[in-house]
């Protein structure tokens, strides 16, 4: 993984999930001084991906879709991840 966390997320969600819509906030600095928090930060991230990969999906599947697709991410350092996974229909 080279580059920032941020854009390591954003392009591996991209060439796995081909999203319709994709916004990755880095949410560290909320998170200062909390569990996991580190001071160059990259720890806490919100998630708001579309995609027509989770058709018939269960929200849990669609959570655990998204976790496997960035376990590299978890072992560089990722603390918490907040997710909002909605197909195109429900992006509406």
């Amino acid at each position: 993984m080279t580059g920032t966390l941020k854009d390591w997320i954003a392009e591996r969600l991209e060439a796995e999930l081909a999203p319709t819509a994709l916004d990755v906030t880095d949410e560290s600095h909320l998170h200062a001084g909390h569990s996991g928090a580190r001071p160059e930060g990259e720890t806490h991230f919100r998630l708001d991906v579309v995609s027509a990969a989770f058709e018939g999906k269960s929200r849990v599947e669609r959570h655990r879709i998204v976790n496997g697709l960035l376990d590299d991410a978890f072992k560089r350092g990722l603390h918490a991840l907040a997710v909002r996974a909605r197909t195109p229909g429900e992006a509406g």
